[in-house]
């Protein structure tokens, strides 16, 4: 891990994530969250303060990043003894399958490396009848803005810790055995390369 990925990449994505667009997509999901809750790429905690813990059991956050998770429990000793977490991969975990009631993935999918395979992780995880979370930003509907995000996507990897500027966060998560319940797509402020969101719920086909 360079000097770069270990102290500032934590620090530029935690204010980056945390700006008021993204907060704003957090305040409409989060709070939708119940029961035993699994968070992927629970980076350095920017959902803690949308829970709504009266409605949870326990939350357990899945992040390989070391450096965004020790941030994560700083914030977490401010909120619930309900939050803890695990440090591994998205796309194999170390947990009893069907034991969560619903899933939450912030602005994560867009870094997984293999996210296809954390997806069919968080269906595993799931009961039956369990739901799935998200906010994310993604592949634009313009074929121009299209172009520029395939283009920066390489450099904006690099740049930005693998995070990729055009995964098509609807098809991800169709291909992966959920069905949408709720589905939203709008461009919230900033460059459109980076601003064009997918949030709502899905739940297991």
């Amino acid at each position: 891990m360079s000097i770069y990925e270990k102290y500032f990449l934590p620090k530029l994505l935690d204010f980056c994530c945390g700006m008021e667009g993204f907060q704003n997509k957090r305040s409409q999901i989060v709070p939708l969250a119940y029961g035993r809750v699994l968070e992927i790429g629970i980076g350095s905690g920017l959902n803690f303060d949308h829970y709504n813990f009266e409605r949870i059991s326990e939350i357990i956050g899945i992040d390989p990043a070391v450096s965004s998770v020790a941030i994560a429990r700083s914030r977490a000793a401010l909120y619930d003894s309900k939050i803890s977490f695990v440090e591994s991969s998205a796309e194999s975990i170390a947990l009893e399958s069907s034991s969560f009631d619903c899933a939450v993935i912030g602005y994560s999918l867009c870094t997984i490396p293999e996210p296809n395979l954390a997806l069919a992780e968080v269906h595993r995880l799931l009961k039956s009848s369990g739901s799935l979370f998200f906010m994310e930003h993604g592949l634009a509907p313009e074929v121009n803005i299209q172009k520029w995000q395939h283009r920066l996507t390489p450099l904006w990897k690099k740049i930005g810790g693998g995070c990729h500027l055009n995964r098509n966060i609807e098809e991800l998560i169709q291909a992966s055995g959920f069905q949408f319940k709720n589905l939203k797509k709008k461009y919230i402020k900033g460059p459109k390369i980076a601003a064009f969101q997918y949030y709502g719920e899905a739940t297991k086909g």
